[in-house]
Order: structure tokens, then sequence, then C-alpha cells
């Protein structure tokens, strides 16, 4: 009897094994604000749910390294794959080892270079980043033209890292927006990467800050490198109420930093909400259930007036 019990406790415990979805998840970089809620809030969906379970690994800005974290996970099996790239122009390779073994496979947060080629088990959820440079410009400009600058200003850019396809189109859109009768008085001065980072964006305004050139405005890729442009021009004694600076992501620092009258204009994007919707695209797609290869989450606007409305976000 005992054994017949045994028995039949295996095959449950086996059958719930069985049962359960594994997902893997490589992550292009740990040490990163935006990409660590992404990233938690993917664990905390999955462990609230019955029977995922989810791996996540470090891939270290390193590609070659995050390929080989794919091929691991194919190796051991798991139902489905979430990718967070290092390089949105080496995602091809990547697609190729999910599809070739038939592991269903979603992009993450930055655009893969085969968007538009991927096989029918893969999929890309993010925001559209036509929308990112665009409001955060836009309302640079609207701001300059309210302070009196609309016969003229000067600005600085910092583009992220340059392999992304996220800075790209941000990068483009900025100039799109100064491209419009409506802002075009505005001039920018140089544009450089600070690639994503807070340290060397301090730095690139610090050298910047060291030529004399005068200028009204910082336009960022993103919170860290506007927070970085930030912390150099406070530290050069620059009246921040004199200077206009926009990031991309409203992250709690950022907020902070908009509470604090430092920040001007930053762009919320919802990063939980990004890895809910990557996590729920795999386990349909582990499932051989249908859905939309492009699933974009809405870019928001997030300015001194309607801060209190994100602080509770990201």
């Amino acid at each position: 009897m005992k054994k017949t019990l045994l028995a039949a406790g295996l095959t449950s415990l086996l059958a719930t094994t069985a049962m359960a979805e594994n997902i893997g998840v490589s992550m292009a970089l740990f040490d990163d604000n935006f990409l660590t809620v992404l990233r938690n809030g993917m664990i905390e969906q999955a462990g609230a749910m019955d029977g995922v379970e989810i791996q996540v690994e470090d891939a270290q800005n390193d590609v070659a390294k995050q390929l080989d974290q794919i091929n691991n996970f194919i190796a051991s099996g798991v139902d489905a794959i979430i990718v967070n790239p290092v390089d949105t122009s080496a995602t091809e390779a990547m697609t190729n080892a999910a599809a070739s073994a038939g592991v269903p496979l979603v992009y993450v947060n930055r655009q893969p270079v085969n968007v538009d080629t991927m096989p029918d088990n893969q999929a890309f959820v993010a925001s559209n980043e036509i929308e990112s440079g665009t409001l955060e410009t836009f309302e640079i400009c609207k701001n300059l033209r309210a302070a009196g600058k609309g016969a003229g200003a000067r600005a600085y850019l910092m583009m992220g890292e340059l392999s992304n396809q996220a800075a790209v189109q941000r990068t483009k859109d900025v100039h799109d927006i100064l491209g419009t009768d409506m802002c075009n008085f505005i001039e920018i001065i140089d544009e450089q990467t600070a690639n994503w980072s807070r340290d060397q964006a301090q730095d690139l305004m610090t050298n910047w800050l060291s030529s004399g050139e005068t200028f009204d405005a910082v336009i960022a890729n993103n919170d860290e490198m506007a927070i970085g442009a930030i912390q150099a021009m406070k530290a050069a004694g620059i009246d921040m109420a004199s200077v206009q600076v926009g990031g991309v992501d409203a992250t709690q620092d950022a907020l902070a930093a908009m509470a604090g009258g430092d920040l001007d204009v930053t762009v919320f994007q919802n990063a939980a909400g990004q890895g809910a919707g990557a996590l729920d695209a795999a386990l349909k797609l582990a499932k051989g259930e249908d859905v939309d290869q492009k699933v974009y989450i809405p870019f928001e606007l997030v300015t001194p007036a309607n801060l209190a409305n994100y602080t509770a976000k990201n």
C-alpha cells in the first residue's frame, strides 16, 4: 500500500512539474534603474501566478554572453524566452537560435532590428519610441517659447548607446521636432553619447561646460543622463531655473529631481506594463496561442503639473 501511495504521489508531482511553464529571461543589464523596475515587475507577476517559473539572467551588456544565455535556456528546455537585447542590431542570431529549436521568444523594451521579419512564435513588447523623444522635445520647445526664447535658443543633446534602437529613434525624434516651424528656433550646439549612464553624462556635461558655450536646454535620451547633466550643472553653480532639462522614463530618481525643481520634463515609460505584457505574450506563445507581434504600451508626458500622478509608478 505504501509503495502504491508513493508511486501515486510521484506521478502527481511529475504531472504538476510537467504542467509548469518555465520562462527564461535574459536582461541586457541588471545595473539600470528602469530595467530593474521592468525585471522586478516580471518576477513579481510570475510569483503571483500558479505554475509559472522564471529564470532571470544578467547579460552584463555583453552580446556574446546574452546569446550564450539564450542557447542555455533552449538546452535546458524552457517553454519560452524573454529577451531585453544588449544590441538591437544583433538580434537575428537570437531569433534564429530560438526558431530553430521551436522555442517561442519575446523581445521586451528594445526593438530588434528584425522586428518586421520575426517568425510567428516571436513577438515584441515595448513602447513606441516615436512618441518618447517627440513628447520630450515638444514640451521643451513650448517651455522655451514661454520663457521668451522663441527668437533663438541653444541646446545640448545627450544620446544613449548608439547600437540601441531606442537611442537612435529618440535622437531622430529630437531632430524631427526641431525641424518643425514651431521649434526650429532651437539650435543643437553638440550631440554626443553618454551610453544611458548618469556618471558618463556628468562627465560629458562637465566637458561641455568647460567650453564656455551659452545654452538654454539639455535634451537627454533618458533620465539617468538628464540627472548626470543636472549634477554637473549644479556643481558648476548654474541656476537650474535658467535651463530646461528633459529625459525619458519617469524613474523615481527623475521624479525626485522634478519635485526639487531641477528636471523640467520626462516621459513615463511603463516598465511594469512592458514586463507584464512580455510575460503574458511568452505564456500565450508557450501554449500555442496567437499574440500580436507588436504590442505597444503608450508613453505619457510628465511635467511638474501632473507629477503627483506618477510618484507611485516605475
